[in-house]
């Protein structure tokens, strides 16, 4: 575990950004001025802490009271600062747009504590530079102690009425746009605030409780992420995020007089992610804690127009997440359209999707997307926004703008269901089926069993060995023949499975820690043997009852099986991205009819 801690401080140098020397008061540039400003801001759910949010204005040149232009309010992921925005705020003033990017609460510059965008602290903080688009007084100040205040903006274009239809007086045509931890900000700002006209969440969550800690079964409702039974914690995740807890002050450019319990973050923070390190399990609390301050505990206050986006290479916040969303905007007749593009927590972009540093509309196609939806919903212009859904695909080349390789749907989720079968003869098959059965034994204290790619904050570093290595007797496995032509995946693989293991119903009484932990994947093979896991994308299974068959959903993927390729199924005991189940374990699968692999195939 120390090993595993200490290795945890490099990477943390690449999740941490501070913030660069704040810049002049007003920059001059072509098309547009930048301003740095303060923003005294009052959160909490007794609206009793005081703030200091700074944050950057970029204003086109001729905006004014009376030629007024909209908004885009925009802030970092975790770890950032507003200057993570600056390519935003360029690329969009020099449209015609007003931009404030500004750092999260405890990140950048920005006091007060790091609580996972919660409504009650960072929605309201974005409510209150919400009402200064809007031309509030004494919200803005030139200094951080909020002695000298700025100018009125009067250069927002303002609306007669919220999305609740009620008027205000300072009410701005605003949307808003950023990534992961700039998402979240996103839908808790939209909850507490119907001024906002449309958002633009990135790779960000649905459930924090199923991001931090999955489970690919006993969900509460179809469609969902969010579980009954908690899953297995991320270990690197978990404890990387405590370890940047205890050192957050500092990178953030704030005082430090205190080492514990958690500086930096909300109480509760630390002790869960410690928690579920050691365990593996979320205890209830921190579940229920983790989930209000998700936009799944609040999707029915989100009314607005949203483009979601979301990455297909993220072990972090995978396109499962942006599916729960989508479906339950849908389902209460929010307007919602998706893209899946290449890139997330667990890689970068290809050419021509989008560059967040330099965003171009027409060489990017994400970046043409956003654009056009900001002028539709924000300038009123009869542009169109896209499909309805978009994926990206790998296997397509293109030059240029990505737009190529992005298949388009009217509808989601999209192709055809394929079943195949588990055989005795450890094949998959669609069609009969032959008795048998393959046993293996989990290991001891939840410790990894495999030496799969490794998941380090996000970024996979490859394996250690060539392909998927899981130890001999720690996983059952079942292959298909080669396949004849290709075969592509679009969206969740579902396994339904009933396992053998007597000696779990023993411990699985005591408390979810104590239930059985198993892991699911879907594997590509090559006609060499080597074998590969998707994009790293493996679901842990806390079984709520050893007992009763159960369906596990897998994270969603993009992915063109080859001519000549195998598809495989893996079920076993441990991984080196999760904490597994505490007691070791003999399980048994057998064949059958109703033993079942199911992947939405598009071709």
């Amino acid at each position: 575990m120390l090993l595993v801690v200490l290795g945890l401080l490099v990477p943390l140098s690449t999740v941490v950004s501070p913030s660069a020397a704040a810049p002049p008061a007003e920059r001059r540039a072509p098309g547009y001025t930048v301003r740095t400003l303060h923003f005294a801001v009052t959160v909490g759910p007794n609206d009793d802490q005081r703030c200091d949010v700074v944050g950057d204005l970029y204003l086109p040149r001729g905006a004014s009271r009376r030629h007024r232009v909209p908004a885009i309010l925009t802030t970092n992921g975790f770890g950032g600062s507003k200057d993570d925005q600056a390519g935003m705020g360029k690329a969009f003033a020099r449209r015609g747009y007003a931009v404030l990017s500004y750092s999260g609460l405890g990140f950048g510059g920005s006091s007060c504590a790091i609580t996972l965008d919660d409504r009650a602290h960072d929605g309201k903080a974005g409510r209150a530079l919400v009402s200064y688009l809007g031309g509030a007084r004494g919200i803005a100040f030139l200094d951080a102690a909020h002695t000298e205040p700025a100018p009125r903006l009067q250069a927002i274009r303002r609306d007669r009425r919220d999305h609740r239809g009620r008027r205000s007086r300072h009410d701005p045509r605003v949307g808003m746009i950023g990534g992961s931890y700039g998402g979240g900000a996103q839908f808790a700002t939209a909850a507490v605030d119907p001024r906002v006209d449309t958002i633009v969440p990135m790779i960000t969550w649905n459930d924090l409780s199923y991001s931090l800690a999955p489970n690919g079964t006993d969900q509460v409702a179809p469609g969902t992420v969010s579980t009954r039974t908690p899953g297995a914690a991320k270990l690197v995740w978990a404890l990387g995020f405590s370890l940047l807890g205890m050192t957050g002050d500092l990178a953030n450019q704030q005082p430090a007089p205190e080492v514990l319990p958690c500086p930096n973050f909300a109480g509760f923070v630390c002790p869960a992610l410690v928690t579920a390190g050691l365990t593996g399990a979320l205890r209830p609390a921190h579940v229920q804690a983790l989930r209000s301050a998700s936009v799944a505990s609040y999707l029915r206050r989100i009314r607005v127009p949203v483009l979601l986006m979301q990455g297909q290479h993220d072990t972090l916040f995978n396109l499962n997440e942006a599916e729960a969303t989508y479906r339950a905007l849908q389902r209460q007749g929010t307007e919602v359209k998706m893209i899946w593009h290449s890139w997330g927590h667990s890689g970068g972009t290809v050419p021509g999707e989008i560059d967040l540093a330099n965003p171009r509309p027409r060489q990017q196609y994400e970046s043409g997307r956003v654009l056009r939806w900001f002028d539709r919903h924000l300038k009123g212009r009869k542009v169109g926004t896209g499909p309805e859904f978009a994926y990206f695909r790998d296997w397509v080349r293109y030059r240029g703008n990505a737009r190529p390789a992005y298949a388009t749907a009217a509808r989601f989720p999209v192709g055809q269901q394929r079943r195949y079968r588990l055989s005795g003869d450890r094949a998959l098959r669609t069609g009969a089926i032959t008795e048998g059965r393959q046993s293996f034994l989990t290991p001891v204290a939840g410790l990894p069993t495999g030496l799969n790619e490794v998941d380090v904050l996000g970024s996979v570093v490859g394996s250690f060995s060539d392909g998927v290595t899981d130890l001999p007797g720690s996983y059952a496995a079942w292959t298909t023949p080669r396949l004849g032509r290709p075969t592509d995946v679009v969206g969740s693989p579902v396994v339904r499975v009933k396992v053998n293991a007597p000696t779990a119903a023993l411990t699985e009484g005591v408390d979810a820690a104590g239930k059985l932990v198993l892991f699911v994947k879907v594997v590509d093979v090559a006609p060499d043997g080597t074998a590969r896991m998707i994009n790293a994308m493996e679901t842990p299974v806390r079984v709520p009852d050893v007992d009763r068959p159960f369906t596990v959903r897998l994270p969603g993927i993009v992915h063109r099986f080859a001519t000549g390729h195998r598809i495989r199924l893996m079920i076993g005991g441990g991984s080196i991205n999760y904490r597994g189940g505490m007691v070791p374990t003999p399980v048994t699968i057998a064949a059958g009819p109703h033993q079942t692999l199911r992947l939405p195939v598009v071709r």
